[in-house]
């Protein structure tokens, strides 16, 4: 799509970068409120099914002593090892953890949450 958008302001020339600007504008912006909306999806789903024993936003403490704070995830496994895990169902973890199963699109949205917690 970003070819069309280059080759096109190129044919149309210099008079029309404002229009381009809006353009490319346009386009962005309903990927930043998707990418918003997942990482929103991704927050509820471990609040509902993990939060009991994790903690899973910025600074609350896991309730739980073995179950680490997802912010913290990132020290002990590259995030996107995860993914792995969730798409074969995360059985393991702590000794009472219960077995999760969710599906492609759960998954990337738990993992954009995650991503958000993690520090810079």
């Amino acid at each position: 799509m970003w070819v069309m958008v280059h080759l096109a302001l190129e044919t149309l020339g210099p008079r029309c970068s404002v229009l381009g600007a809006v353009l490319a504008l346009a386009l962005l912006l309903p990927s930043a409120a998707l990418a918003e909306d997942q990482v929103a999806y991704g927050k509820a789903l471990v609040e509902t099914n993990c939060a009991r024993c994790h903690a899973v936003g910025t600074t609350d403490e896991s309730t739980h002593p073995e179950a680490p704070p997802f912010r913290t995830l990132s020290e002990r496994y590259p995030l996107d090892a995860l993914e792995e895990a969730f798409v074969e169902g995360v059985s393991t973890g702590h000794p009472d953890m219960p077995e999760f199963q969710a599906s492609p699109q759960q998954i990337g949205a738990i993992i954009d949450y995650m991503d958000t917690l993690q520090p810079e």
